[in-house]
């Protein structure tokens, strides 16, 4: 049952790749967005509320194909990128990106609720100690916010696990390039007898998804008793 074929290995590593680096990669815009979105008051802030939300509710093949559109080999973004050797379209890094696209408003949504749920006057407090508004968010709010962070990021993670219709529209499903897991699991059930390997795949995506979503949960508590007053 468990007996892996290289292909179904290394889906799974590609996957956990994607997934790590779209997490990395999404986490320093993620805090500064949740932030302006929390904290900010400037024109367009609801537009900008509103882009950073509609992977939600776009059909994930819609998004893929604006990613398509705009970090191809001939888009706007991709065309420059791709002259000094940066390349998504049809790559393993594409798929990240994706993944990064989809989980994003999570992220956001995690950390953003966990700052306006900071009590204003601590960092007020620091402040009249002398501290630089940069000082005091690394001092103060962010340990404060720790938990919401580690959840928008696992969330992120478990998002761009599974993530499917925008992946396989921007990068396509190239075996051992650019198929995860979800296109792996796909690319079973449309052969005929693939009902095992498919059932395998989803066990392992479910196990891999559960145990983010638990060590999110554990982390999330060990930081909240950490930042708790004495």
């Amino acid at each position: 049952m468990f007996d892996f074929t290289p292909d179904e290995l290394t889906a799974i590593l590609l996957s956990l790749k994607v997934s790590v680096w779209a997490m990395v990669a999404s986490l320093p815009p993620g805090i500064l967005v949740a932030l302006a979105l929390a904290r900010g008051r400037f024109w367009g802030k609801a537009l900008l509320n509103g882009v950073v939300h509609m992977p939600l509710v776009l059909p994930p093949v819609v998004t893929g194909y604006i990613l398509l559109l705009l970090f191809g080999r001939r888009g706007p973004i991709g065309s420059v990128l791709a002259e000094i050797g940066i390349v998504f379209s049809f790559r393993w890094t594409g798929a990240a990106l994706a993944a990064a696209v989809m989980g994003f408003p999570l992220m956001v949504r995690a950390i953003r609720l966990s700052i306006e749920a900071v009590d204003r006057k601590l960092e007020d407090a620091a402040g009249t100690l002398g501290a630089n508004p940069a000082w005091v968010f690394l001092t103060v709010t962010l340990p404060l916010i720790l938990p919401g962070v580690i959840a928008g990021a696992i969330l992120a993670f478990a998002k761009a696990m599974g993530e499917f219709g925008a992946t396989i529209t921007f990068v396509s499903n190239i075996p051992g390039q650019t198929q995860t897991l979800p296109s792996a699991i796909y690319t079973f059930t449309q052969v005929p007898g693939g009902d095992v390997g498919a059932l395998r795949l989803t066990l392992v995506s479910v196990a891999i998804s559960m145990a983010a979503l638990l060590a999110s949960e554990l982390m999330a508590r060990r930081a909240g008793v950490r930042v708790q007053p004495a």
